[in-house]
């Protein structure tokens, strides 16, 4: 899907940032057009189209007034001489009588966003007039917040780069809490859900005429515990998120300064309450640990087989029993590694590559003590789910082994470890490929021993997949399995 401003990209004589700075007001407009119970519109000149709509944003707190897309449109007649006006005046245009559309009477107004002195486009907001009741000091409030954000984007001053984009869910809205101050840091207005979320905190006063510095002070319990971006937010000083937590309920708090040519004559200050999120989160990091510590307990006792068998093989007389337990020990081994990387992470996926490259060169030097053995190793597995991770790195072992005791047979050779990653018809598929540079295929059919009916049980009941011999071209064995990751 292209993005927003491909559209401009021919016509528009950007500066460094000017782009980003757009697409910052585009990330954000959401809240502006909340406060201003309107639609807004973003346009930028187009040679045919005399201008083009870019985006779009629906208010929700009120009723839209465009029920239709029109983005990548071009603008109506009787609108384009306001965004005329105010692309070249740098200022706010109002509309000088009432627009009707269908049913509405409109009150629009076209908003410059300038930046470094020059017009980079231009925003309309679309108001219906059409009710007839007076507005509350609610609504009076949120649309002034809404002119002084817009006309801090006419000289620049907003959006402001300084403002995080942090991935911590929980983001304040509109209509989650709105607390607006003035530059003093006192509430001169707080919605209703804001009071509600500092009553939830603990405050039962009422917050307007109070500092909130100071009303935020108060309910903090332990001290040592205060995100240290807490009292620049609460005064309105920094574009910030900070997070306030006291009786078991989390604030979350964002701050907008308010700001002119000269200085700073107030913030707004959004707030959410996000104790249930943040509950959800620690249940899902106690989980995640739980699970880690199960993966490296269980790697931990698949160790101490390991270990079990391997003094057991020590005191085995023949030859024949010591090696079957070796053989053994080395499959348990195989499986303690996926449990351990496992184990290292958040999810139920394996760094496949990272894996199988210290098992393939080790499974090799297990199988040939007194051969000269090289491992080369090509193609990227990428991340694999747990439930193809363990049995994969199984029969890749289980063939690698093979190949050095069967297929070099004792001599010096060179064993290769081939991964192909690709879309197939049905989804993606992974091709693997041991290969050998050995005595090649025997010509006559020959009992398959453990090893080999391992191989054949874990490919077609657990991978889900094919496996072939087939001569290598330059001799020796080249073994393939195909299996499919889609789903998976």
């Amino acid at each position: 899907m292209a993005i927003f401003t491909d559209p401009i990209r021919e016509h528009a004589d950007f500066g460094p940032g000017d782009a980003e700075w757009l697409h910052l007001l585009v990330g954000d407009w959401q809240m502006v057009a909340d406060l201003a119970f309107a639609d807004l519109a973003l346009w930028f000149p187009h040679p045919d189209l005399g201008y083009i709509a870019l985006a779009h944003v629906r208010p929700s707190t009120t009723h839209t007034v465009f029920h239709g897309d029109f983005v990548g449109e071009g603008i109506r007649s009787d609108l384009q001489p306001l965004v005329d006006k105010a692309w070249n005046s740098r200022s706010i245009e109002r509309s000088s009588e009432t627009n009707w559309s269908s049913d509405m009477a409109l009150r629009v107004e076209a908003v410059p966003m300038v930046r470094n002195g020059r017009t980079l486009a231009v925003v309309t907001t679309h108001m219906d007039l059409s009710s007839s009741r007076m507005p509350s000091r609610l609504e009076l409030t949120y649309r002034q917040c809404a002119y002084d954000l817009l006309r801090m984007g006419t000289l620049g001053l907003w959006p402001d780069f300084a403002s995080p984009t942090g991935s911590r869910r929980g983001a304040p809205r509109v209509g989650d809490g709105l607390i607006r101050l003035d530059a003093e840091g006192m509430v001169q207005y707080a919605s209703p859900n804001g009071v509600s979320a500092f009553r939830r905190l603990g405050d039962g006063e009422a917050l307007e005429g109070r500092s909130l510095a100071e009303v935020t002070a108060s309910l903090l319990k332990d001290r040592r515990m205060v995100d240290e971006t807490l009292p620049l937010v609460v005064t309105g000083r920094m574009p910030w998120r900070s997070e306030i937590e006291s009786r078991g309920v989390s604030l979350s708090l964002r701050a907008i300064p308010l700001r002119d040519e000269q200085q700073r004559f107030g913030a707004l200050v959004l707030c959410r309450d996000v104790s249930e999120l943040r509950r959800r989160e620690m249940e899902l990091v106690t989980k995640d640990a739980t699970i880690r510590e199960i993966h490296h307990r269980v790697k931990n006792n698949l160790q101490t087989v390991a270990a079990l068998l391997r003094m057991q093989s020590r005191r085995m007389v023949s030859d024949e029993a010591k090696q079957g337990l070796e053989q053994a020990m080395r499959r348990v081994a195989t499986i303690a590694l996926v449990h351990e990387t496992l184990s290292q992470g958040l999810t139920q996926s394996v760094d496949f590559d990272e894996l199988i490259g210290r098992q393939f060169r080790l499974s090799a030097e297990v199988a040939s003590p007194s051969q000269q053995v090289r491992t080369e190793r090509s193609g990227t597995f990428g991340e694999l789910p747990s439930d193809l991770a363990t049995p994969l790195a199984l029969v890749i072992n289980e063939l690698v082994t093979n190949a050095v005791e069967h297929g070099l047979e004792g001599r010096a050779g060179t064993v290769w470890l081939i991964a192909d990653r690709s879309e197939g018809e049905d989804g993606e598929e992974l091709t693997v490929t041991i290969a050998d540079d050995g005595v090649g295929l025997p010509d006559t059919p020959h009992v398959e021993g453990l090893g080999l009916q391992i191989v054949r049980t874990l490919v077609t009941s657990e991978l889900g997949g094919t496996i072939q011999w087939q001569p290598r071209e330059g001799g020796g064995t080249a073994v393939q399995i195909r299996l499919s990751l889609a789903g998976k």
